[in-house]
């Protein structure tokens, strides 16, 4: 890849932003084809689910200025709300002036659940698991040859006492397996049912439940950026966000409007904002959704299986028995901001709609990710981007007004403007800060005339 940095790319037609889409990443236009037809058909979806009727569209956008771990990276992200392409955008372009994202992940081991009932002694079962543990691993381990030839395969085996549930005591065996590229899923599911009976006959219990846990916290990937203060100096005026997450000025505002906010502000801001998710769960949950909205937009474009991403951060969150905020964030001894986001990411670049869906192929070649890890290290680093995106509109100017302008066209259009009507309604009640439908049919009939 050539460069993330494609100034402009907001205001080009659609047949432009693909030409240069195709310019900076070694993608041909049969690759990039899946993007403007929809990239399955009918046919082909009926194959992966079931009760298939037609296809279901979300917009894909792409999220530009990335820098990760030294690479360039441009981001496709499949998302319905304005604002998250645009926000993590800009993020990723103040990001690169103190180097860009600094992004790991731990081996990928997926964890693998067997619930054992019906036994005499719960402790002595753990221990007889546990004199077991090298013959059962090694069981486990030829479950999946293809996988073990890769590296992958049982790394370890866990045994814990539930003493007390609705049902009494029991035991909950973990199988730590390695996945490598891909999700995990079956492949550890299908392990699970080979050791149950094993199990079964070392503790003259019953396996009841043998299923992969979405817990992935031996799974995790971390990112960090720093934000040189200065870069976080704005002035802001009633305007509009562009998709670039760059503003343009409305000449009809006065000067008296605006506002300036130094970089000591907006970095305190942004602090003071993750103070009160870290101390408040009722806030956290909205901060954590607005990481997952950046998560969720490129774990969906990739054909990976978002629900579980979800249900792993969320718990992740509250592992400590309180839920509090995935990131951090806080300032060096130079001044400038700090953030950190670490969080369960089982994500694969190998089976599943991944391989199936031509669409998600063309986005994990597009961010030019070679394994399961490197996609996980973008997807990671574009969660924290995101949070910080929201963070600095909450502490500045508010999340309404970055978020209004972008909103106001999905109304206008509601409110049946079509072509370039759709902008001068839109820019219209983002002018007057009022995004309604009501008012959205006023400006639509005063400007046709009908």
């Amino acid at each position: 890849m050539t460069t993330s940095r494609i100034p402009g790319f907001y205001d080009m037609p659609l047949q432009e932003r693909r030409a240069k889409l195709a310019e900076a990443a070694p993608l041909t236009p049969p690759e990039l084809a899946p993007w403007t037809s929809g990239g399955l058909t009918p046919e082909a979806a009926d194959h992966m689910i079931e009760n298939v009727v037609g296809l279901h569209s979300l917009p894909l956008g792409i999220a530009l200025n990335f820098i990760v771990n030294g690479r360039e990276a441009l981001v496709p992200m499949a998302i319905e709300e304005p604002s998250v392409v645009a926000g993590a955008s800009f993020m990723a372009k103040l990001a690169r002036a103190g180097g860009g994202f600094t992004a790991t992940t731990s081996e990928p081991h997926m964890i693998g659940q067997m619930q054992v009932l019906d036994l005499e002694n719960v402790h002595l079962a753990q221990l007889s698991i546990l004199e077991h543990k090298t013959e059962l691993l090694d069981e486990a381990d030829a479950v999946d040859p293809v996988l073990k030839k890769f590296g992958g395969g049982a790394r370890n085996l866990e045994v814990r006492v539930i003493a007390e549930s609705h049902i009494g005591p029991f035991l909950v065996v973990h199988l730590i397996y390695d996945v490598r590229d891909a999700m995990g899923a079956n492949a550890v599911n299908t392990a699970c049912e080979r050791l149950a009976p094993r199990i079964e006959a070392i503790t003259g219990g019953r396996v009841h439940l043998r299923i992969l846990s979405n817990l992935a916290d031996h799974r995790l990937a971390r990112a960090r950026c720093t934000i040189p203060v200065k870069e976080l100096e704005f002035a802001a005026q009633d305007s509009v966000l562009r998709h670039s997450g760059e503003k343009i000025r409305d000449e009809s505002v006065g000067r008296d409007n605006i506002s300036t906010y130094s970089g000591e502000k907006v970095r305190d801001g942004i602090i003071e904002a993750w103070a009160f998710a870290a101390s408040d769960p009722y806030r956290a949950a909205t901060h954590n959704k607005g990481i997952m909205n950046g998560v969720d937009a490129v774990v969906i474009a990739t054909g990976n299986d978002w629900r579980a991403i979800e249900a792993g951060a969320h718990a992740y969150a509250a592992r400590s028995g309180k839920y509090t905020s995935l990131s951090t964030w806080g300032k060096d001894k130079d001044g400038n901001l700090v953030g950190t986001l670490e969080m369960p990411m089982a994500v694969g670049i190998v089976g599943g709609a991944t391989k199936v869906h031509p669409a998600a192929q063309a986005a994990v070649k597009l961010m030019g990710a070679k394994t399961a890890s490197e996609l996980a290290e973008i997807i990671v680093s574009v969660g924290l981007a995101q949070n910080m995106a929201a963070l600095r509109a909450l502490a500045t100017e508010g999340i309404q007004r970055g978020h209004m302008s972008l909103h106001a066209r999905q109304v206008a259009i509601a409110a049946g403007a079509e072509g370039e009507l759709i902008e001068k309604v839109a820019s219209q009640m983002v002018l007057e800060r009022i995004v309604r439908i009501d008012r959205a049919e006023e400006i639509l009939k005063s400007l046709s005339g009908k």
